[in-house]
């Protein structure tokens, strides 16, 4: 319901209904505390308010979140996951009592803080709020409201899914932070004049010098059992749109982060692996941690309160984002008997400079050692051979230097079967995604894809560079945007854990080649191509410049065109942007070397199934747009020429580009010998289209349409049975429902 049309006592009395429940009581500060420490660090009312969810750990029955709030001069009441938080501007003058009775009796309320204790992360109510009160949660933000999460939820990878994207373009800007398996007791300033940072002590003791929060060293005993409960629990191993104020490690990086935080309008989020709340027993008075570690979560939670009032009087510091270095790892190529592995580790190269990768399951070589490459982006990418073919693996990469942080690094992968062999090959494909957490991520996993082939616009890699007129963006520029773009992609949860878990191939389409709808005459292409190959692990990246070799590493090179086979199915994946030439007569496209790498390909290939895979679609769009294959006709019935003349069978087209999903059959009848599919999967993201994208009503060949978002094409790839070998796809949302097909294409109409 909108409050908008409400008098602010009438929308003050629903509020309390909504965040006290019906007969409860608000806490008040300042009340005289039990225990000698908390007592000692109470402060005056502040006026402020803060919503509450809190767990004990589990471990030690810990806790204090509302403790320390309370002596911080805040009064606390329990969030009640249920119900929207709404936000009033003014603070109340009145002493805490008093506010309290008058929030009971009158619906006064004045919520300045949501704080979410360590741990109440496997709470269900946390789950229930933060799922089902996202927008009341980022509106309360918006206004001027504060968020502290420190809620662990005890496993990596879990993101924070009620962090603002603010512009779902192709342009969107994501925020995000996501935590990762490593814990801590080292705690480092990194933005030391932050408001929250700047007041805490800095130790000078050898052992833990230039750390804070240097007093949770205590171990408690429990029936003989010790328990400790480390300083950082889940650390943060990626963000986006965020600033690192602590971290585990010293340095500028940040990299694994304990508290971050991210500007929304006038409001913050504050994103935390602390646990600096679990200091007292679970009655909140009896201390359980030592005198010097109460008193620095006293100096936090009492810095918290002037930052929460500077936020709601807009003078607090701006918010400049710290890169998130980490990015992967990555699982790209694999075949019958290697695998090819990427990742970005985030440390510093000169201290951690050489990493190895140790696989195990089936057939298992010696580990490979690379070192961190300055020239490709401080990425690793390792390249292990002597595997068994249809074999699960497992891997896991860590820095060889000793002392190094020990930030897990892990993932897996299945070989692919022999070439000649009967079997059933599932592979995902999709095109323009956004690096945001997107649940779509989890259902290709959960659709028991294999591999996963990333179609273009994956990611919008242009994003806060403009070619459109005025000064265009420097060379530094495009590098450093990009890049960064490319790993908060990789690093956003849900396509952090598919990246990891398969084998990922990818093409590109317009907006990671370059500007939209630009082609080879596209002036910064080469930046583009540097990032492209500095953030995928394909087999190869298009062929040498001045030559025919195709480029297998990672420097120089003309395109990135390439190919994989799997079973039953060999993918070629087409690069339709850097040779072409929309403006040139005749037109060109592909360019004599990759077109005669393809046609090559295409002849010499025994894969029952060919699939001819591009960014841009192989028919006419409608309007100005020129990139799509119909602008290069010619080009394209003499490959449609080339598979009639070799007889080569079992040929579809694969495309995305258009946030429209489509079938066609015979478009441009393109007389190959038998129906030419074309499979049309796009968006991954939340935006579609209105369904334009085409010439004619309906264009020509059209089955099958739908303009769904979040949505990938499982295809596959079956020869396993006596009966006739086929190929189907199907359209999958990602709410698990199929959107079209499935459609299955049988050896024999596919021209055998």
């Amino acid at each position: 319901m909108d409050d908008s049309s409400r008098t602010p006592s009438e929308i003050s009395r629903r509020r309390v209904v909504q965040l006290l429940g019906a007969g409860a009581v608000m806490a008040t500060a300042g009340t005289t505390m039990t225990g000698a420490t908390a007592e000692a660090h109470a402060v005056a009312w502040s006026g402020l308010v803060a919503a509450v969810l809190d767990e004990p750990d589990a471990e030690t029955n810990a806790r204090g979140l509302k403790t320390l709030l309370e002596n911080a001069g805040f009064a606390v009441i329990t969030l009640n996951p249920n119900q929207g938080v709404r936000y009033q501007a003014a603070p109340s003058t009145q002493p805490p009592a008093v506010a309290a009775a008058a929030a009971t009796a009158n619906g006064v309320q004045e919520v300045a803080l949501v704080a979410f204790g360590s741990f109440a992360g496997t709470l269900p109510s946390y789950s229930t709020f933060e799922t089902g009160q996202r927008a009341s949660l980022q509106a309360f933000v918006k206004a001027g409201g504060v968020v502290l999460d420190l809620a662990q939820p005890d496993r990596p990878g879990v993101g924070v899914p009620y962090l603002p994207v603010f512009d779902y373009q192709y342009d969107a800007v994501p925020m995000h932070a996501v935590r990762t398996d490593y814990d801590s007791n080292t705690i480092y300033p990194v933005d030391t004049n932050h408001p929250l940072v700047k007041p805490l002590a800095v130790s000078t003791a050898a052992a833990t010098s230039g750390q804070v929060l240097t007093g949770r060293r205590t171990r408690r005993s429990d029936g003989g059992y010790e328990k400790k409960l480390w300083t950082s629990w889940e650390s943060l191993g990626a963000w986006a749109e965020m600033r690192v104020l602590l971290s585990c490690v010293p340095g500028t990086t940040g990299f694994p982060a304990a508290l971050v935080e991210g500007r929304h309008e006038k409001g913050r989020y504050l994103v935390s692996s602390l646990t600096i709340d679990k200091c007292y027993a679970a009655d909140g008075t009896t201390p359980v941690e030592s005198a010097a570690a109460i008193e620095d979560s006293h100096t936090f939670f009492n810095a918290l309160t002037g930052y929460v009032q500077k936020v709601r009087a807009s003078s607090a510091p701006g918010v400049s984002t710290t890169p998130s270095p980490k990015a992967g790892p990555l699982v790209g190529d694999v075949d019958e008997t290697t695998a090819r592995i990427w990742v970005r580790p985030g440390v510093n190269r000169a201290a951690y400079p050489t990493w190895r990768c140790q696989v195990s399951g089936g057939a298992v070589n010696q580990p490979a050692d690379r070192t961190i490459l300055a020239d490709n982006d401080e990425t690793v990418l390792f390249d292990v051979t002597g595997l068994t073919p249809d074999t699960d693996y497992t891997f896991t990469i860590t820095c060889t230097t000793p002392d190094a942080p020990s930030v897990p690094l892990t993932g897996k992968f299945r070989t692919a079967p022999v070439a000649s062999a009967a079997t059933k090959v599932t592979l995902g494909v999709g095109s323009c995604a956004h690096s945001i957490s997107n649940p779509v991520w989890k259902q290709i996993l959960d659709s028991q894809c294999e591999g996963f082939v990333m179609l273009g616009d994956t990611p919008y890699a242009d994003r806060g560079l403009s070619f459109k007129g005025g000064t265009p963006p420097t060379d530094t520029e495009v590098l450093t945007k990009a890049r960064r773009t490319h790993r908060e992609f990789l690093a956003a949860p849900g396509i952090d854990n598919l990246v990891r878990s398969m084998p990922v191939w990818g093409t590109w389409d317009d907006h990671d080649y370059g500007a939209n709808g630009s082609d080879g005459t596209f002036v910064k292409k080469d930046l583009f191509r540097q990032v492209f190959v500095d953030y995928r692990a394909n087999a190869s990246f298009g062929h040498a410049t001045n030559g025919t070799q195709a480029v297998t590493g990672r420097g120089p090179g003309e395109g990135i065109f390439t190919s994989f086979r799997r079973g039953p199915v060999e993918v070629f994946l087409i690069d339709p942007r850097w040779f072409s030439n929309s403006g040139s007569n005749p037109r060109v496209c592909m360019g004599s070397v990759q077109k005669d790498w393809l046609f090559g390909k295409l002849k010499a290939s025994t894969a029952k199934f060919k699939v001819l895979a591009s960014g841009m679609t192989w028919y006419d769009k409608a309007g100005p747009e020129s990139d799509d294959w119909f602008t290069y006709q010619a080009e394209r019935a003499e490959l449609f020429k080339h598979i009639r003349d070799n007889n080569i069978k079992g040929c579809v087209l694969l495309s995305g580009d258009i946030h429209v999903s489509r079938t066609l059959k015979n478009h441009g009848d393109p007389n190959v010998g038998y129906d030419l599919w074309e499979f049309v999967v796009s968006p991954l993201h939340d935006k579609t289209a209105a369904d334009v994208h085409h010439v004619g009503t309906p264009p020509v060949g059209l089955v099958d349409k739908v303009a769904e978002p979040r949505t990938f094409l499982k295809l596959e790839a079956d020869t396993s049975t006596a009966t006739q070998a086929k190929l189907t796809a199907t359209w999958i949302n990602a709410a698990g429902k199929t959107v079209i097909g499935p459609l299955v294409l049988t050896a024999a109409q596919l021209g055998y």
